[in-house]
């Protein structure tokens, strides 16, 4: 049985599909290979089938820059799997392509970033500034020794000097990486640890929720546990944060001779200024370490390359988005999170990048729409949780904001649901393009997402991305159309990952991405491509694909049902395994209920009935409990496999002779790797002290 379809009636429907990008791409196309290709499916299934022709057709409408051409597009007769190279022969520089790009350069007072946060003014950075910090940074990382290929970190709220480290290093050739401020010493030493960085970057102090939060305890235990630093650069958060908080009273000196203030690490290059020259690379030389959430053991070290980076960025946020130099990019996230990589390359285009640090409801639910209107945003990114919070507030920002020169949204980390397209198209703007899109940590970038060219239905993403050769495999291991299916790319793409750090003959690789379906890419998600549309629904992880009786589907069915019901604020739904019984798996529901509301038999019987007869009686949860509290990574994705991991070895533990719920209890203890990248760890507490999950 497949989802039912979500809506036939286009919510928004683009005024003039020829004045965008990705309709001039197809022009541009069609003129210079001489095709004749009319819509957008038709360039999607082209760019899938002669994979090699449209990534050299991105290369030069997007005008990347390189010192040395290309001699082969993609690496000849070598399988997904053995990781083929790009654009063999050519050398290019990433920073350099933010930087010195004719859109970063057609305005010497042009605008690159606006950085803002709680309890901090508005800092404006032109391009032209923007380079000369980059200048010095990377003249100062020169003369301390960090040569190409040395790793440079970033432990650092989103500020303008986390994206100036990041190109400066670049521009070098240094290998960056950065977590947020939210990440717990614990977690940052399982990532930094494994790749032995030189020299780290971080700041004194934060705002959030109104209050200045020391940060020096937890860099000291970071630092302390990274060997490898030779230098350690401390970002003051700001004058009077000095004087207000904790921090104040802790020094550099004793036992602290490798650390310095970022003043001081620039003065050499005052002194004694290196220009400003950019490392001519290979395409596949790497720029960033990204990690993996850690969820089914130690994080992975994700290495993406330059180039990778590069050309896919350009097409998402170019030829995709419609993005260029008079727009004003905006995502809420930390720099722990691949969206704030992706919100950099905005750069690229020439794009205004909006950064912001602090909590998005302090004062209040307006504080990120007053960003808008106060600095002219023209894409707005955000989670899909967010949308959910301000419809579970009631929040209304067209009520309070003008919002006059917003044209897209951008949301992702879960999936949207059909509510929240409602509310972002009554509450938020009814003319604008609103781009559910997914991909992960794993790329760096997009699978499916946003379209100015197309239409938006809800619940739906819009499109398969160009070049990513998407398709839903089912149980047979076969493509399947309006159906669930585990979401693969069968054609190589430049943004894959050139390897792990550390992961000797890339087993650790091959067994993520390639273990499912040889030398086919399997991403984790479980999906519906929708033959009418040709949009992807979004179901869920495929690792937290519930499986009772045999029958697959995906959460976020069910989820989307219990939002139709009153008194709920939140759910959660996974799989508990049963060695008992064969290792058949039975669906545990969890349910928030909403402040001053709780749940009751007469509810559960009528979310029964509702799961039903909208979906089926396999869709039916086992058991329905009130629950607390929701867990959520810092990132804003509902944990769902970290929970099925406790609730199934709780109950297996229980059941095994000789014991009892009790002494699972004692047994079975949570994985320190599953707490440390939660935003409320308490939360997976709550699961010992429900008898139903041991009966």
């Amino acid at each position: 049985m497949s989802p039912s379809n979500t809506g036939d009636t286009p919510l928004w429907v683009p005024k003039d599909v020829s004045s965008t990008q990705i309709d001039a791409f197809r022009q541009y196309v069609n003129n210079k290979l001489k095709k004749d290709f009319s819509n957008y499916d038709e360039l999607y299934e082209w760019s899938c089938d002669d994979i090699e022709s449209f990534w050299a057709s991105v290369w030069d409408y997007v005008g990347i820059k390189a010192s040395e051409p290309y001699t082969q597009v993609l690496e000849p007769s070598k399988p997904m799997s053995e990781i083929p190279k790009w654009f063999l022969g050519s050398k290019l520089n990433y920073a350099e392509n933010i930087l010195e790009s004719p859109s970063s350069n057609s305005n010497v007072d042009k605008l690159a970033i606006i950085s803002t946060g709680e309890k901090r003014p508005a800092i404006k950075v032109t391009f032209q500034e923007l380079r000369q910090r980059v200048r010095s940074v990377a003249s100062s990382l020169r003369q301390m020794g960090i040569k190409k290929g040395d790793r440079v970190v970033a432990y650092i709220s989103n500020c303008v000097e986390a994206v100036v480290v990041m190109l400066a290093s670049s521009s070098i050739g240094a290998i960056y990486a950065s977590t947020s401020l939210d990440f717990g010493s614990t977690a940052v030493l399982e990532r930094f640890s494994q790749i032995g960085p030189k020299v780290i970057f971080s700041v004194d102090a934060t705002a959030y929720n109104g209050k200045i939060h020391s940060h020096m305890s937890k860099l000291e235990k970071v630092v302390d546990g990274l060997p490898t630093l030779e230098k350690v650069v401390i970002i003051p958060f700001d004058a009077d944060a000095a004087a207000e908080n904790a921090t104040s009273g802790i020094g550099l000196g004793q036992g602290k001779e490798k650390w310095t203030t970022w003043s001081e690490f620039v003065a050499p290059s005052s002194d004694n200024p290196l220009p400003l020259t950019y490392e001519q690379l290979d395409f596949s030389h790497p720029l960033y370490v990204l990690f993996s959430s850690g969820t089914t053991g130690r994080p992975k070290c994700l290495v993406h390359s330059a180039g990778g980076m590069l050309i896919q960025h350009l097409k998402e946020h170019k030829i995709h988005q419609s993005l260029g130099k008079d727009d004003v990019l905006f995502y809420y996230t930390t720099t722990g999170w691949m969206m704030w990589n992706w919100l950099v390359s905005g750069l690229a285009v020439g794009a205004t990048i909006v950064l912001y640090e602090g909590s998005p409801l302090y004062p209040d639910a307006s504080v990120l729409w007053k960003l808008v209107d106060e600095f002219g945003i023209t894409a707005f990114g955000t989670s899909a949780r967010y949308i959910q919070t301000l419809e579970d507030k009631q929040y209304h920002p067209n009520e309070n904001s003008k919002l006059d020169t917003l044209h897209s949204i951008y949301s992702t980390a879960s999936p949207l649901k059909p509510s929240s397209y409602a509310f972002v198209y009554k509450h938020i703007k009814s003319d604008l393009c609103l781009g559910s899109i997914t991909g992960g940590t794993d790329i760096c970038s997009l699978f499916c997402g946003a379209n100015t060219g197309l239409s938006v239905y809800s619940g739906h993403i819009q499109c398969r991305n160009l070049g990513m050769a998407i398709q839903a495999y089912g149980h047979d291991g076969k493509s399947v159309y309006g159906d669930r299916g585990d979401m693969v790319c069968d054609k190589p793409f430049p943004c894959m990952p050139i390897g792990l750090w550390n992961d000797a003959n890339n087993e650790r690789y091959l067994k993520t991405y390639f273990n499912h379906y040889p030398d086919i890419w399997y991403h984790g998600d479980f999906i519906v491509i929708d033959p009418a549309h040709h949009g992807v629904m979004m179901l869920g992880r495929s690792d937290g694909t519930l499986n009772p009786h045999g029958v697959r589907f995906g959460s976020a069915e069910l989820y989307d049902i219990v939002d139709q019901c009153e008194g709920i604020e939140d759910s959660l739904v996974v799989g508990q395994r049963q060695p008992d019984h064969n290792d058949d798996e039975r669906v545990l529901m969890f349910l928030k209920m909403a402040p001053g509301c709780t749940l009751g038999e007469d509810q559960i019987k009528q979310l029964r009935a509702a799961i039903r007869s909208q979906l089926s009686p396999r869709h039916v949860p086992d058991l329905i409990l009130s629950i607390n509290d929701i867990p959520y990574t810092i990132n804003g994705k509902k944990v769902e496999i970290a929970v099925k991991k406790l609730v199934s070895e709780l109950y297996r533990v229980a059941h095994e002779p000789g014991n009892t719920p009790d002494v699972a209890k004692s047994i079975v203890k949570l994985d320190p790797k599953d707490v440390s990248t939660l935003a409320n760890p308490e939360s997976l507490e709550q699961f010992y002290n429900y008898p139903a999950i041991f009966a």
